[in-house]
Formats: C-alpha cells, sequence, structure tokens
C-alpha cells in the first residue's frame, strides 16, 4: 500500500491554485490572495544533499490548502494539488517522473529528445513525451500559456530574465496572476549568478535532493522523495566504503569537445549544483580543480596540446548519455597525432558523462554509471548508459520503481 501520507488526503480536483507571497521586484510574481497567513519556515541554508534543512517548507494555508515556500518565488500557496504542470528543462521532467507525477505534464521545452531509456529500467514506470506541447518556438510565446491553462509552471523567472528572452516582470506577474504560479531553481544547476537586482536578491541554491523535497511537497507525495533519497544515501555510502585511497584514484577531465577547432570545454568535475551531482560523491582527482580556464569561470576552451599537457587518466564527455557526433570525434582523436599521445585515448578511457539536467532517477543511475567509468576495479567496468550488469548494480531497480508507483 502507499506511504505517500502528508496526514491528509490530497484534493483530486483544482478549484484554483494561488500563488502567494510577492518576493521579487514587490510583484513579479505576486499573484492571487494565498492562505491564511500561517507564517511559512524560512529555508536555512542549503546542505549538500539533504532534506534536513527544509524539513518545515510545507505550511497550512486555507482549510483544505497548503504552501511550499522556494527562492526566488517565495511562498507558493495552493487550494489543492495542480492537475496539470508545465516545464521547460527536462530536469523537472524527472522530478515528477520521480514521484509518479509525469501523467500531469502537459508541455515542455523541447519533448522530442527526452531520454527515457533510464526508466525503461524500472519495471511499471513510463513516460511518454509524444503528446507534450513544445513551448519553445522562436521564444516562448505568452499567448501560449494562457492556451495551456496549466496548474503551474516549472519554469524559474529568474533564468528568462537573464538574457534576452523576450519575457520582463511584468510578463511573469501577469501570467503567474492570471494563470498559474511558477516553481522552479534553475541557477541551482551550477550556482551561477541570477541577474542582477531582486532576483539576485532573492535568490538561494539548493541541492538535487532539496529541490526533490520541494517538488514531492508540492505533489503532497512528500514521502517518495524522502524514500528515494533513502536510496541515494545508501548509494553513497556503499560506494565511499569502497573508493581507492585519495593517492590512487585517477585524474578525470569533465569535457564538451568541439570537433571544428579541436577544442575542449572544460568542467570542473567536482564542482557545486545538481549538474555535477553525480560525480562529487565519488571525490575524484579533478583534472581542472586549479585551472582558470573553466567553462564556470570564464566559458574557456583549450586545444589539443593543453589537453595533453594535463593529460588526465580518464576523459569523460558532458551531456551526452549515449555517444553524439561530438562524442565519435573524441574517439577519432586516436588518429590524430597529438590526440593519439592522449593517456586516456590510448587506454580506452574516454566516456559519455550523463546529462547534468538530471532530476532523481537520472542521478541514481548516472552516478551508478559514473562510479563504474572513473573506478572500473571497484565496481566493474562500464558496459553503457543502461547496460548494468545486475551484479555490478547500486541500487535495487524494483524498490526503486514501486517508490515511484507509490506501492511502498
Amino acid at each position: 500500500m502507499s506511504d505517500d501520507s502528508d496526514g491528509q488526503a490530497a484534493p483530486t480536483r483544482r478549484e484554483y491554485v494561488k500563488f502567494g507571497g510577492a518576493v521579487i521586484g514587490g510583484g513579479l510574481l505576486a499573484g492571487c490572495t494565498g492562505g491564511s497567513g500561517t507564517e511559512p519556515t524560512p529555508s536555512e541554508a542549503s546542505t549538500e544533499d539533504g532534506f534536513e534543512s527544509e524539513s518545515t517548507t510545507e505550511t497550512a494555508a486555507d482549510e483544505g490548502g497548503y504552501s511550499v515556500r522556494m527562492a526566488p518565488m517565495g511562498e507558493v500557496t495552493f487550494d489543492a494539488v495542480p492537475e496539470t504542470a508545465v516545464i521547460f528543462d527536462d530536469v523537472w521532467a524527472d522530478h515528477l517522473v520521480a514521484i509518479g507525477q509525469q501523467d500531469r505534464l502537459i508541455a515542455s521545452g523541447r519533448p522530442g529528445g527526452y531520454f527515457t531509456g533510464f526508466y525503461d529500467e524500472l519495471p511499471g514506470v513510463e513516460f511518454d513525451t509524444d503528446d507534450l506541447t513544445g513551448l519553445w518556438s522562436d521564444g516562448l510565446p505568452k499567448e501560449l500559456f494562457y492556451e495551456l491553462d496549466a496548474d503551474i509552471h516549472h519554469l524559474d523567472p529568474c533564468r528568462w530574465l537573464s538574457f534576452d528572452s523576450g519575457w520582463d516582470e511584468g510578463d511573469f506577474e501577469e501570467v503567474a496572476d492570471n494563470v498559474a504560479p511558477f516553481f522552479a531553481n534553475r541557477f541551482s544547476r551550477a550556482h551561477s549568478q541570477p541577474p542582477e537586482g531582486e532576483c539576485r536578491e532573492a535568490y538561494q541554491y539548493y541541492s538535487l535532493w532539496e529541490l526533490a523535497e520541494k517538488i514531492s511537497q508540492v505533489y503532497r507525495v512528500a514521502n517518495r522523495g524522502a524514500k528515494l533519497r533513502e536510496v541515494h544515501d545508501g548509494m553513497v555510502t556503499e560506494i565511499q566504503e569502497r573508493l581507492p585511497p585519495r593517492s590512487e584514484r585517477p585524474t578525470v577531465a569533465l569535457v564538451v569537445y568541439n570537433p571544428s577547432e579541436r577544442s575542449f570545454g572544460t568542467y570542473e568535475i567536482n564542482g557545486p549544483g545538481f549538474a555535477k551531482a553525480h560525480y562529487r560523491p565519488l571525490e575524484p582527482n579533478g583534472a581542472f580543480a586549479d585551472s582558470d580556464k573553466t567553462y564556470a569561470r570564464n566559458y574557456s576552451a583549450i586545444d589539443l596540446e593543453e589537453m595533453l599537457e594535463i593529460d588526465p587518466d580518464v576523459i569523460i564527455h558532458h551531456w551526452d548519455i549515449e555517444p553524439s557526433e561530438r562524442f565519435d570525434a573524441l574517439l577519432a582523436l586516436e588518429d590524430h597525432p597529438v590526440g593519439k599521445e592522449l593517456t586516456a585515448i590510448q587506454n580506452d578511457r574516454v566516456y559519455v558523462g550523463g546529462t547534468p539536467m538530471q532530476g532523481p532517477i537520472f542521478n541514481l543511475f548516472q552516478l551508478e554509471n559514473a562510479a563504474q567509468q572513473i573506478y572500473p576495479d571497484a565496481f566493474g567496468e562500464f558496459q553503457g548508459a543502461t547496460e548494468t550488469p545486475e551484479s555490478q548494480q547500486l541500487f535495487d531497480r524494483q524498490r526503486v520503481a514501486d517508490i515511484i508507483n507509490g506501492e511502498i
């Protein structure tokens, strides 16, 4: 039997989904009147990957209602569980699948390219993107939000205000007031800075698992998020018990390869944010830990000669769950006079690295994959993103599926 109880049965139909608590600019996301005025517990400083600091984020509102607090929106008040949801970034789709709410999703940024292979490994878990409406059409058309008439928008307004998106604060305020609230935190991906002004003042970074907790609170299935966190914690404990001494760990380069220029965009593999949440528990020796040429610092790239000077033991190609044209071009460096000198190329230690836009389910699989890629002697050879032999699996697929489906 499902054990998702929050203390009361969740409503099945929304009368209204209201936004409460203007935070940004005194009105960027201010919507309809909220709850009874119950004071929410403010968020404390984010822990590395935990639920601890946000255990009291959900608060009571009017009778039958509830609220969830998350920066940069502030307190968002709901009269009922959202029945329909819109996302832009794929990360929020994985958060919804993780708590069994994927059928509520009606639109996403670019639904055609979403990878569902990890879900195929979980009995009874499915996510069909064929009927999703695509939000992006040479921009983000405001009219489409009215047409979709969703109950919640998992988009971070501050992200869209950080570049020339065609939206301003008034547009977000209008949609929040007239359609439904926004609820997302995009800059937690890599802890990059939000745009100056009210966004930056209101912002806070959250770990992947803090975001999971907040999303599960919105849909009133908080126990599912907590149980998935238990699976993750068990994995991390087992992994860290089996790690080799630091002096014996390989140097790992996390990169994106540009074939036309034969250059590498470089990333610090132990950097902050949910983008690197599948690497940090592995505590690898990062090839660019002391470099001033990384994407996070100045969007820099290095050429083949510079890469050879670093000569990492392992090269992991960022953003690829499965081999892409760029990844294949990277492997083809074995025929290049400089590229073939790279130790990782010579030793066949070049791997796809998964996507940084990961929620809980992607994180479990990608953590397992990365452990095999970086420490094959401890965790077995990497066979492919969804090809891990049962003897090498670090989490119980059936248990995760049962959590997602609310069966335990």
